[in-house]
């Protein structure tokens, strides 16, 4: 049997991280054949053919999109979050200014998150990015995110259900101008800001606050973005 589950999940891509399991079923508890009709068995040995094929397919398009980044976080405490995170002033447009490579933001520049409120109180999430070039074509993906604690600092993202990733804010400018996302793998990280470019001061200030955090800095991938 194909179990196809979740691991760690990008949040800021459309599509999880999802991990294959292959569990055997015991003797007693797989369903016996029963007598049936000539018509009915070749029914059902079509339906199971089909069943099989989508589950080989499905397999080999989750295996595809299996592909983890290394750690790039070495540190002994847990990470941390920020103590608070005031969602209305959070919501709007973020640029991307660096990530931690991910097979999901490949070839992606000018990337673009814009959160807004949603009726029922979620984030709805906006991802935008050109593809190879800072006028390549342009991929948008959409989804939403519910806050996990009543501090609004760790959130939970989908873009399809019911897969769900983290979204752990660990740094927070008093103004609300950037931002140092994470989850707890330390496999993935993005610094983000309201404007397109920051300056060579706050870059070097970040550096060094991901760097008290664990962070390898050195496997960060710097995004372009249009000039400001």
């Amino acid at each position: 049997t194909i179990v196809v589950g979740q691991s760690d999940h990008d949040p800021l891509s459309p599509f999880p991280r999802l991990s294959v399991y292959i569990i055997p079923i015991p003797a007693p508890l797989r369903m016996q054949p029963r007598h049936t009709s000539p018509e009915c068995d070749e029914r059902c040995s079509q339906v199971t053919g089909f069943l099989r094929i989508f589950c080989a397919l499905l397999a080999a398009a989750t295996l595809s999109a299996c592909e983890q980044p290394p750690v790039n976080r070495n540190a002994t405490a847990p990470l941390a979050t920020v103590g608070r995170v005031d969602l209305e002033r959070y919501v709007g447009r973020w640029y991307e200014i660096a990530r931690f490579p991910n097979s999901f933001e490949r070839d992606c520049q000018a990337v673009t998150a814009t959160y807004s409120k949603n009726a029922d109180g979620s984030i709805k999430v906006l991802n935008a990015c050109r593809k190879g070039a800072l006028t390549g074509p342009e991929d948008i993906a959409e989804g939403s995110a519910t806050a996990q604690n009543a501090a609004n600092t760790k959130l939970s993202v989908t873009f399809f259900w019911p897969f769900a990733g983290d979204y752990w804010v660990i740094g927070l400018a008093e103004d609300y101008s950037w931002a140092l996302v994470g989850e707890p793998s330390g496999r993935y990280l993005w610094i983000l800001a309201r404007t397109p470019q920051i300056t060579p001061e706050l870059r070097a200030n970040l550096i060094a606050k991901l760097q008290a955090r664990g962070y390898n800095t050195n496997a960060l991938t710097w995004t372009p973005q249009p000039a400001a």
